[in-house]
């Protein structure tokens, strides 16, 4: 939302950026209908659509300096129904209506975590306090993209759904769960896409886009499975990590106070 000189709202956005956000709204919408008539392949490529519709658009904002409070709100909406409301009826109509009411509780919950998800990102980021190295919890859209490259995966494997599977029933209360943990997750954010690398690394890109051209269900679910699981795999050693550092500091702090005191010196 933009002001006149006279300090009045005007109601105008930036037209680039929104474009991105509601593209990836009708990507998680078309993937409702897609499920809906049965389609579940098709709805699980549109979810991986909208991801990147949500990569873009908050780049672009920044890259073309059109960031916007209207922007942040609009790419919540946009995110609840991409990645909360979508894979959460997915998921439903694919691998949950065969446990009744457990079935549909697992469904509700992922959504609402999904909305939780988001409220705390919003209010952490309006604080000042959140990290740009880590995200809290697991975000929305790797959850969501995790649920899609399942589907494409069981597709892979000749597995048409709906389908009855306890592991897929339990995969879906561990992603909500996961949403509003306080397990963090690298962010990708301070990567340095735009600066200079060693020439192994584009190397190692070449050689995933490669792998991931060969079989992309099995690839892309591999990639995701391997993201959500980094966060609670690797907590014992950020715990670990934290643990020392805290210890170091202690040391340093005992060592300096037996400094100024006198004591100990010679």
């Amino acid at each position: 939302m933009m002001t006149n000189n006279e300090g009045t709202p005007k109601k105008s956005a930036y037209l680039l950026p929104n474009i991105l956000t509601s593209l990836c709204m009708f990507s998680g919408f078309y993937a409702i209908v897609a499920a809906i008539k049965g389609n579940f392949s098709g709805a699980a490529v549109a979810i991986l659509v909208a991801a990147i519709f949500d990569g873009l658009d908050g780049r672009v904002a920044r890259l073309t300096k059109t960031t916007s409070r209207f922007g942040v709100e609009y790419d919540s909406l946009s995110d609840m129904v991409s990645f909360g409301v979508a894979p959460a009826v997915i998921g439903l109509l694919w691998g949950l209506q065969g446990y009744g009411r457990l079935g549909w509780l697992a469904a509700f919950l992922y959504a609402a975590c999904t909305a939780l998800r988001l409220a705390r990102f919003n209010t952490l980021s309006q604080s000042g306090t959140m990290s740009k190295a880590y995200f809290l919890g697991l975000p929305c859209p790797a959850a969501a993209v995790m649920v899609a490259t399942t589907i494409l995966f069981f597709d892979f494997l000749h597995i048409a759904g709906p389908i009855k599977n306890p592991w897929v029933l339990a995969m879906i209360y561990f992603l909500a769960f996961l949403m509003v943990s306080n397990i963090r997750y690298f962010s990708f954010k301070e990567a340095g896409w735009f600066q200079r690398h060693p020439f192994s690394a584009i190397v190692a890109v070449l050689v995933v886009m490669t792998v991931a051209a060969l079989e992309p269900n099995v690839t892309l679910f591999c990639i995701t499975l391997f993201y959500v699981l980094s966060g609670p795999v690797l907590l014992p050693f950020k715990t670990g990590r934290k643990k020392i550092e805290a210890t170091s500091g202690l040391q340093v702090d005992m060592s300096s106070s037996t400094d100024s005191s006198g004591k100990n010196n010679v």
